[in-house]
């Protein structure tokens, strides 16, 4: 291969080819260096100082890659270096913003989480304070029932019966609720200072608030449901009360009138009443004060009248005011003034005749003491009864007797059989009330008997 420098030089081998081309030719003045590359067709050529360098093209191209890579490599990192202050900046700027985005997202889901647990919170100790209410009042009402159950005279207690399906209820309700789980605070937020301004317009979702008031309305009306079934079992139970002490405060009246319009002694009455067998050490009845509730005196005003009525029902056992003989019977003859059945003359008639069958039951009207039994002039066989405090009774023709002189009477005890003995003219009971000995209409104490029923 031939070199090309500062002078053409011909080789013989190229003689015949090289006048066909005309050749590209360099002059270089003699004594002058060269420095840059001289290019032929199959290389470059680098003169210095005399020498000379020859690199083919794909060497040249490589270095000379590999110099434009370093600069450029070179111009990037002076760029880096002179604008790296600028690029941090809005780096950490970006960072500093996404990272408080996402912090207000965090931030906002805790508010949401910490209003829905307050008001879960706020509705389980309102429900609670309820539901304690409820069982509180179901125990009073159970109480009350029980104190309405030992009055033997009411029926209707208005007691309030243990529900199946409310308990289970009541039960699963809470169940519905979810329970408030505490939250753990593990995170610190370094805020922007308008970030509390914007964490304040923020509101919980449409959704949840409709779910949680859906809730809380499904347990008030539980709730509600269970106190309107309390409210009408409270109103039974006065009802009732209201309807024993009207009876007792009647019943009482009546017999107090009863007694009154007989002409009787009460104290009398009550000093003849026998006491039986009683006894036991003395316990008062507490009183209730003056922030006992409105039952609770109610009915200690009817346990101070029944304990009148017993007393005046144990009186007026000594006061007979029942027939002596059962069913719809009719009077042959009545109180007082009448014409004699034998001599036809005006005489007194002492007491009411009764008709009846011969052999009718005749039955003691109020508890004594047999004082005769047996034959009595015109009475024919005949039992008189001692009831105490003066008063006495008569039950004359019989046909038979069935009871022994000084015998204890109990009120309807049979006594005798009604007959015709004696001074009669046909089967009936001659019956007779006499005060202190002296006959009386027996009407009044049957009329006074009839009174005492109607309550």
């Amino acid at each position: 291969m031939s070199q090309r420098s500062g002078h053409y030089t011909e080789h013989p081998h190229r003689h015949g080819h090289d006048h066909a081309r005309a050749p590209h030719r360099r002059t270089t003045h003699p004594g002058t260096a060269h420095h840059g590359p001289r290019t032929d067709e199959n290389g470059y050529t680098f003169a210095h100082a005399g020498k000379q360098v020859r690199i083919g093209p794909v060497v040249f191209w490589i270095v000379a890659g590999s110099i434009m890579v370093m600069g450029a490599w070179s111009a990037a990192t002076a760029t880096y270096f002179a604008f790296r202050d600028d690029v941090l900046t809005r780096l950490l700027a970006r960072q500093a913003e996404m990272q408080y985005a996402y912090e207000d997202r965090i931030a906002e889901l805790r508010a949401r989480v910490d209003r829905t647990t307050s008001r879960q919170l706020l509705d389980q100790e309102q429900y609670d304070q309820k539901l304690s209410q409820i069982i509180r009042r179901q125990a009073v009402l159970e109480s009350r029932a029980a104190a309405l159950s030992a009055m033997s005279d009411v029926s209707i207690t208005g007691s309030l019966k243990t529900p199946i399906r409310a308990p289970q209820a009541l039960e699963a309700a809470p169940a519905g609720i979810p329970k408030p789980s505490p939250i753990n605070d593990t995170v610190i937020f370094v805020a922007p200072p308008d970030r509390e301004a914007r964490l304040e317009s923020r509101r919980p979702a449409a959704a949840v608030a409709r779910t949680d008031v859906a809730k809380t309305r499904g347990v008030d009306n539980t709730l509600l449901n269970i106190q309107t079934a309390l409210d009408k079992v409270e109103n039974r139970q006065i009802a009732t009360l209201n309807a024993a002490e009207e009876s007792y405060d009647s019943r009482m009246r009546r017999m107090r009138g009863v007694i009154s319009d007989l002409g009787l002694n009460m104290a009398q009455l009550e000093a003849a009443t026998p006491k039986g067998g009683m006894g036991g050490p003395f316990v008062p009845v507490p009183k209730p004060g003056a922030d006992a509730n409105v039952f609770d005196k109610q009915l200690y005003r009817i346990h101070l009248s029944r304990a009148q009525v017993d007393k005046l029902t144990r009186t007026l056992s000594l006061v007979p005011y029942r027939k002596p003989v059962i069913g719809n019977v009719e009077f042959s003859s009545g109180f007082g003034v009448r014409s004699d059945p034998f001599l036809g003359r005006p005489a007194m008639h002492t007491g009411l005749d009764f008709r009846a069958a011969t052999g009718d039951p005749v039955r003691a009207t109020a508890n004594g003491k047999v004082v005769t039994a047996g034959w009595s002039g015109g009475y024919g066989r005949m039992v008189e009864i001692d009831h105490g405090n003066g008063l006495s009774t008569r039950y004359g023709h019989l046909s038979e007797i069935n009871v022994r002189l000084g015998e204890a009477i109990k009120i309807g005890q049979v006594i005798g059989a009604v007959g015709s003995t004696g001074r009669s003219t046909g089967p009936h009971l001659h019956y007779e009330t006499r005060i202190d000995g002296d006959a009386v209409d027996p009407q009044k104490f049957l009329r006074a008997g009839i009174r005492l029923s109607q309550g």
